[in-house]
């Protein structure tokens, strides 16, 4: 195994389902958040796409229901994921999140469905 901490993309659904309802989003956001220890707590380094890709739209001028979201949601994700070394993804239906599992599986990457699956680092391994 690999002694190195992994960058984890937490992939699940953010808009899917919420019909542009803010409150859904942001408990969807929570649900990916909720992931976000068990990750870490394994040695590894856990990220969510929406944390960088919110912050741009907002920089744009925009927000997540917007026609811009879709230039850059996606995108933010597939670039991300050529840093990542792994995919959680949590259950929910999700374009984006089955976008995610595809190309992390056409660049060879792990894709894990439960945070139980993934690799624990030793205390050392992790640091």
């Amino acid at each position: 195994m690999n002694d190195k901490p992994k960058l984890i993309l937490i992939a699940g659904p953010y808009r899917s389902g919420t019909d542009g309802d803010p409150q859904a989003m942001a408990a969807n956001l929570a649900r990916l958040e909720a992931a976000v220890w068990p990750v870490f707590a394994a040695g590894h380094l856990p990220v969510i796409g929406e944390w960088i890709a919110l912050p741009v739209l907002r920089s744009a001028g925009a927000g997540p229901t917007e026609p811009l979201a879709d230039q850059v949601l996606y995108p933010t994700a597939d670039r991300l994921l050529a840093h990542c070394d792994a995919v959680l993804r949590l259950p929910g239906d999700s374009a984006g999140a089955d976008q995610d599992v595809a190309t992390a599986r056409g660049r060879g990457l792990p894709v894990y469905y439960d945070t139980a699956e993934i690799p624990r680092l030793t205390p050392q391994e992790s640091v």
